[in-house]
């Protein structure tokens, strides 16, 4: 059976999620996937997890800004963002239980998204990306860690973006370097957790993009008759969800 037929047939949407360490690419290769997608006639919804799924966001975001705020690590060096690299027991049980709440709707809206009339629902961040944030070192964090992952739809292609820290940290200097060495640590180690992710290796953007593409579901953006599939309308981006 054809691509084609088998979106026509048993059409379910797709769900393809970006995770990694700031600065590793990834709204870079979601614009470009996306547009590729919808020029080969693909129906493409963007979601992005903080502003479209994540739990009173932008107060959770507000309070870690008036709490923690920013800070240099010298006279010289750039003003550093000081939150999720910030690891106190009292802030951890905080996250934790806003994550359980990011999960939930996570499940719910990708319930929702799957019956819509897109081809792929593409995550910029995903539950994934929370879980990074709880150093699961005691029997208990990995037993919620393991919840989470459990409650949160696997996704259909889930990437993460592999990059250098250094190199990272150069284009995008917004935590301490230490720390960026922790976090994509944390995000290779997901593997262990969810054996269907899928870790992007360093390169070029159109060497991770070509990456990105041999796995998609049904290698899809490989397909030369994909054009004709859809004529409708492409499904705007999602809001006013929450």
């Amino acid at each position: 059976m054809s691509l084609n037929d088998s979106l026509m047939t048993d059409h379910v949407g797709r769900i393809v999620t970006f995770s990694g360490i700031d600065g590793a690419g990834k709204s870079t290769q979601i614009e470009s996937l996306s547009k590729s997608l919808s020029k080969q006639g693909f129906r493409v919804v963007r979601v992005t997890f903080w502003d479209d799924i994540a739990v009173l966001s932008r107060i959770r975001a507000s309070i870690s800004l008036r709490t923690l705020g920013n800070k240099r690590s010298s006279d010289h060096s750039p003003l550093l963002r000081n939150d999720k690299n910030v690891h106190t027991w009292y802030l951890t049980l905080v996250r934790s239980i806003f994550y359980l709440f990011d999960c939930l709707r996570l499940r719910r809206a990708a319930r929702q998204l799957r019956k819509t009339n897109s081809d792929f629902v593409i995550f910029d961040r995903y539950i994934y990306d929370q879980i990074v944030q709880i150093r699961a070192r005691h029997w208990l964090a990995r037993t919620y860690v393991r919840l989470l992952a459990a409650i949160a739809p696997t996704p259909d292609a889930g990437f993460i973006l592999d990059a250098s820290p250094d190199d990272a940290f150069g284009r995008k200097p917004e935590y301490p370097l230490a720390f960026m060495h922790e976090y994509r640590r944390a995000f290779l180690g997901l593997t262990r957790l969810v054996p269907e992710l899928i870790v992007i290796a360093p390169g070029s953007i159109a060497e991770v993009q070509q990456q990105i593409v041999a796995h998609l579901p049904h290698n899809a953006a490989s397909s030369s008759n994909n054009a004709a599939l859809n004529s409708g309308p492409r499904t705007p981006i999602l809001s006013n969800s929450r």
